[in-house]
Parts: C-alpha cells; sequence; structure tokens
C-alpha cells in the first residue's frame, strides 16, 4: 500500500495526546511512535501506527475538515468490528476507541494491521497475485461476502444498527433527490438518469431477508492474502442493514470488464488477465448464500446508477468552486456520468422484473 512520509506533526495527529492513549489502551506497544497515512481525503483517515519494536497497527479518525454531523462515526464503526470479529467475519481486530474528542480533535479507535495486497488498478494485481489467484478471487470475495450476509444481526447486537425495512427503495429516493440537486447548468445527459431513477423505483425486488450490508463491497476495499483469500474487509462506514443483494450489485458493477469502456471510478484491478467474469462471481455467491440471484441485473444496474449520481455530485461540487475554478481534472466527467448510466440501462434489461 502506497504511504505518505511520516512526519513530526501528521495531519489529524495529536501526537503526545494520541501517544499517551496508545501506551495505556494497547498492551505492549511502546513509544515513540510513528504515523504514517495511508488512506485519506473526505472519507475516514487510515493511518499505520508503528511503535519502538517495529510493532503495527492502524488508526481511524473522521477527516480533518467537510465532517457531514451524520457521518464519520468511530463509535458506530468500532462497534460493528467488535460485533463482527468473534464470529468469523474477516476483519481487523478492534483493539481500543477513543470516544473523546479533546484527546485528538475527533474520537478515533484503533485496530490491527492486517498486512497484505490492497489491489486498486490492473497492475498492481498483476504484480501481486499469480495468475491461479487472480482467478480464485472472485469466488473468495463472493463466499465471503456470504458469510457476512449469513451472520444473525440480533445474536451479534446489531439489531438496532439501522432500520431493516425498505432499503434499496429509500436509497434510489435519496438518490433521486441527490442527483437532481446537483444538475449542473449546460449539461445534459438527455434524462437517462432521471428516467433510470424511476424505473429502478417502479421495480424494487422483494428483499430476501435482512442482513449487514457493508454499503461498499469490492476488492479493494479488502486485504486478500497471495493466494487471493480475503483476509479483512475494511472502509465499514456506510455498514448498515438491508437486503444483501444489494453488496452483491456494488461487488458487481466495480468488477469491470474490458466490453465496459472506459468509465471513471470502474479503472479496475479485474481488468488485469486472469480474473473470472461477473457471471462466475455471482454464481459464486448464489451456491455459497443459497439466495436467489434471477434479479442480480436489478442490484447490479442500481450500482452503476447510484455512481453516477455520487460522480454528479463531484462533479457538481467542483464546478461551484470545490477546486477554486480548476475545471482540468473533471472536464471528462459528464461523459462518464452518461457513460455509467448507459450501462446501468443496458443491465437493468437484464432483469426479468424491471
Amino acid at each position: 500500500m502506497v504511504q505518505s512520509p511520516s512526519s513530526s506533526q501528521p495531519v489529524g495527529i495529536d501526537i503526545e495526546n494520541v501517544s499517551a492513549f496508545l501506551e495505556e489502551q494497547v498492551e505492549g506497544f511502546t513509544r515513540p511512535f510513528t504515523f504514517n497515512l495511508i488512506a485519506g481525503g473526505r472519507s475516514n483517515l487510515t493511518y499505520e501506527v508503528i511503535d519502538a519494536t517495529g510493532a503495527r497497527l492502524a488508526l481511524r479518525r473522521p477527516p480533518v475538515s467537510h465532517v457531514l454531523p451524520t457521518a464519520h462515526d468511530m463509535t458506530r464503526e468500532y462497534r460493528i468490528l467488535n460485533a463482527l470479529s468473534p464470529v468469523g467475519v474477516p476483519v481487523p481486530q478492534p483493539l481500543a476507541l477513543c470516544a473523546d474528542p479533546l484527546v485528538n480533535g475527533a474520537p478515533f479507535y484503533v485496530m490491527e494491521f492486517v498486512d497484505g495486497h490492497i489491489l486498486r488498478t490492473a497492475l498492481e494485481a498483476t504484480n501481486a497475485l499469480s495468475a491461479t489467484a487472480r482467478h480464485d478471487v472472485g469466488g473468495h470475495l463472493a463466499t465471503t461476502l456470504a458469510s457476512l450476509h449469513a451472520v444473525k444481526v440480533d445474536e451479534v447486537g446489531l439489531g438496532d444498527l439501522a432500520r431493516r425495512d425498505g432499503y434499496i427503495e429509500r436509497q434510489v429516493k435519496r438518490w433521486i433527490g441527490q442527483y437532481e440537486a446537483m444538475v449542473v447548468e449546460g449539461v445534459d445527459h438527455g434524462g437517462i438518469v432521471e428516467r433510470l431513477g424511476a424505473q429502478l423505483l417502479a421495480s424494487v425486488p422483494a428483499p430476501q431477508g435482512v442482513s449487514i450490508v457493508h454499503g461498499d463491497y469490492r476488492l479493494d476495499n479488502t486485504v486478500v492474502n497471495d493466494q487471493g483469500q480475503v483476509i479483512a474487509i475494511l472502509d465499514w462506514e456506510i455498514c448498515t442493514l438491508g437486503d444483501p443483494l444489494a453488496d452483491l450489485g456494488t461487488l458487481l458493477c466495480y468488477w469491470a470488464e474490458p466490453e465496459d469502456g472506459d468509465v471513471a471510478l470502474l479503472d479496475s484491478p479485474t481488468l488485469a488477465d486472469g480474473f473470472v467474469d461477473r457471471a462466475s462471481v455471482a454464481v459464486a455467491y448464489a451456491e455459497a448464500s443459497g439466495l436467489d440471484i434471477t434479479r442480480i441485473g436489478y442490484y447490479t444496474a442500481f450500482g452503476y446508477w447510484r455512481l453516477a449520481c455520487i460522480l454528479q455530485g463531484v462533479y457538481a461540487r467542483y464546478i461551484g468552486g470545490a477546486t477554486a475554478g480548476d475545471r482540468g481534472s473533471v472536464d471528462g466527467y459528464p461523459a462518464h456520468i452518461k457513460r455509467l448510466a448507459e450501462l446501468a440501462e443496458r443491465t437493468l434489461a437484464t432483469d426479468p422484473g424491471a
């Protein structure tokens, strides 16, 4: 994984306060500590922390700016890991939670540092995994997801994590509203995003149960070993309760295939040689979960459409001045948004219930 250089005062870390917390709460972890930012941006920040002996752990905290009132809940994220770790779901072992914002400007928690591969590009996948492992990783991701969805939410203490009903319907309505609020003058996608939103809302499948829904389950949100087996699922920020096939749809829409063309957000490691196709991943999940995937086209189409709405929001914020007028990095977004919508339309056409 790519890390930033260590700093005497890394952004988001009060070295003295956090060091005192770690020394007190994590047995055997000794000063001095080195903090390296691994993942940053508007999502939660993740740091590798190395102690005097070379031992490592990971620290998670909210972003230092643009924090939404209901997002980035460290206590909730820690609770999810704490519930899933004992029942065999591959997650980093949670170690300690600091809920007091006075210690580091915001709550944070520390967890096991899982050493393995986080694959974000085709080149990384080719360099990290053998041809056999690349072939096998799709099945491993599918069966791991099925094991997550098999967890009994009440038995692990997560029954009150969120509403259990109407997950997909609420998601579609939310993203319809988000898209409408982010229309950019002079940019016309021909009504395809709006039309698809209406189609999705009119044909929501009846869920086959209620499970823990990761919300962003894809290859680069996991750590895999040399054999392509999932050894940790990361980024539980938007985890909720709902329809399990929503997670499968997300995994499949990120499981890019060469015929998808050039689509922003889908420059996937699965474009490397050797990966199985989407259909094989879906079948592996069905066999492991026992769920009917007849309408998986709907869930995959929803995933593409949601990505189009997300990208529209990013584009609108940039055009609105989020980068001080720098539009160079987003000029291609309208074409990508339309392409995602077209993928959603093509995929939804395969759904027998649409």
